[in-house]
């Protein structure tokens, strides 16, 4: 953040030939500067890139108000909250004003009083670009008020007369005049609420209990909402979608890439989780939203995948700090604890009523097996199956520490494949050569090469 300007009344702000410009064309000329300089707009979004973010970018250069539809945690909210970077960094405001107007362009009766007695001295204040976002969740005991206002019964009391325009008090939307003003879960808000934004959208201004008050507002407005077939909870209705001026769809991730580097971005990570641990998490999420066993109209939430890859370093920590490792380091054994307490962010079909566990280890194996093929194809595992047909078991475990689950690894001779297993995945650590030989294990075990017996806190391959 630079410091803000140090201009301090309107007189000086025309001498500086500040020129003010409507939200949506600051929006639209800070977009094309950064798509001429060839700077990301959108940082911190993955997979949009050729289908959500060119809509989106033509809807603002148009000067649209755009509502995002897409499943749950698909990344709406935050592509709002993104669009923030697209203001101006500082813009001048009328200093106390309510409603945060522009000193060349008061619009309420006590900013143009003042702006009449005060010409050039009219003092000026600086708002920084994130204080002209605001942000509303749409519950279903949301009030006209709280979103366009209300009379001020404290105003009315001091003495002034209902009929006085300076006893409103200003809901969000007015408020928001010069911003953003994004308004989660549209479809939750009462339809005579939504009424009530019509004239926002539309004509620009607001109309309060019959007052003859019409302010010219400059707000662009955003929302989100999940598809109505899924939420039943309410509609959008058809006179303010028809508003809306872009509608547009958000999905999740296509490519697996994408997926991970939401985890890797999103995710509070207290302990090392490997990055064939990462790839297996976007796998299984990504299975689960292929699985005919979950409810798709739901979706599953990218948020799965992020809980899933805390709650294994969560694990991993856990282990380190109560046996006394040195590092904590997430191994494929974790995962099963993340699958305890994940089932219940996904939403199966009511067929699968009691299968729930059943559908969530399968396709977490189903995963696995397709991390094994990627990173270990080629490499000959024929002496360490051999050597576990032979009598030797290898003992892990949420409990068992790294250093521990290496000295009991079957001495293979000359080989080089353990070495050659760490290498294929960037093992460089105790804790980290431990999950990627446990990681060729299972893929073993998957493969039916090797049995395994799961005992409590202690998983034996034999």
């Amino acid at each position: 953040m630079t410091s803000a300007p140090a201009i301090s009344t309107v007189g000086e702000l025309r001498a500086a030939g500040h020129v003010s410009k409507p939200v949506r064309v600051e929006i639209r000329d800070n977009l094309l500067a950064a798509l001429r300089e060839g700077r990301d707009p959108w940082p911190g979004l993955h997979g949009f890139e050729d289908t959500v973010v060119p809509q989106l970018e033509r809807a603002l250069i148009a000067g649209h108000d755009v509502v995002l539809l897409g499943e749950r945690g698909q990344g709406k909210t935050r592509l709002l909250r993104t669009m923030v970077g697209l203001l101006d960094e500082w813009t001048p405001v009328i200093a106390g004003s309510e409603l945060g107007e522009h000193p060349f362009e008061p619009i309420t009766h006590v900013s143009r009083r003042r702006a009449a007695e005060l010409g050039d001295e009219l003092p000026v204040e600086w708002r920084h670009r994130d204080e002209r976002y605001a942000e509303k969740l749409a519950t279903p005991d949301t009030s006209v008020a709280d979103l366009i206002g209300d009379v001020d019964p404290m105003k009315v009391a001091e003495g002034r007369s209902l009929g006085d325009p300076e006893t409103i008090h200003f809901g969000l939307i007015p408020r928001s005049h010069r911003g953003i003003v994004a308004i989660n879960e549209l479809p939750d808000l009462a339809e005579r609420i939504q009424v009530a934004m019509l004239n926002v959208m539309e004509e620009r201004d607001i109309q309060i209990r019959g007052y003859v008050l019409r302010l010219p507002l400059d707000v662009l407005v955003v929302a989100s909402a999940n598809p109505e077939d899924y939420t039943n909870r309410g509609r959008i209705i058809t006179p303010l979608k028809d508003r809306f001026g872009a509608e547009i769809r958000t999905h999740y991730p296509t490519a697996l890439e994408d997926e991970v580097a939401v985890i890797r971005q999103e995710a509070d990570l207290v302990a090392d989780v490997p990055d064939h641990l990462v790839e297996i998490l976007a796998r299984f999420t990504r299975n689960l939203r292929e699985s005919t066993a979950v409810d798709q109209r739901s979706g599953v939430s990218a948020r799965f995948a992020i809980a899933g890859a805390e709650t294994i370093a969560a694990a991993a920590i856990h282990r380190a700090t109560s046996r006394g490792e040195d590092e904590a380091v997430a191994r494929v054994v974790d995962l099963e604890t993340a699958v305890e307490v994940l089932g219940g962010k996904v939403e199966f079909e009511s067929g699968e009523e009691g299968r729930e566990a059943e559908v969530l280890t399968h396709l977490l194996r189903t995963a696995t097996a397709e991390t094994v093929r990627t990173h270990l194809r080629g490499l000959d595992m024929s002496l360490l199956v051999d050597a576990i047909e032979a009598g030797a078991m290898v003992t892990t475990g949420e409990r068992v520490t790294a250093r521990d689950f290496l000295s009991g690894l079957p001495v293979l001779g000359e080989s080089e494949l353990y070495d050659d297993i760490c290498d294929r995945l960037g093992a460089t650590n105790d804790g980290q050569r431990a999950g990627a030989i446990e990681l060729a294990l299972e893929g073993l075990y998957l493969a039916r090469k090797v049995g395994k017996d799961t005992d409590g806190a202690e998983t034996v391959y034999g």
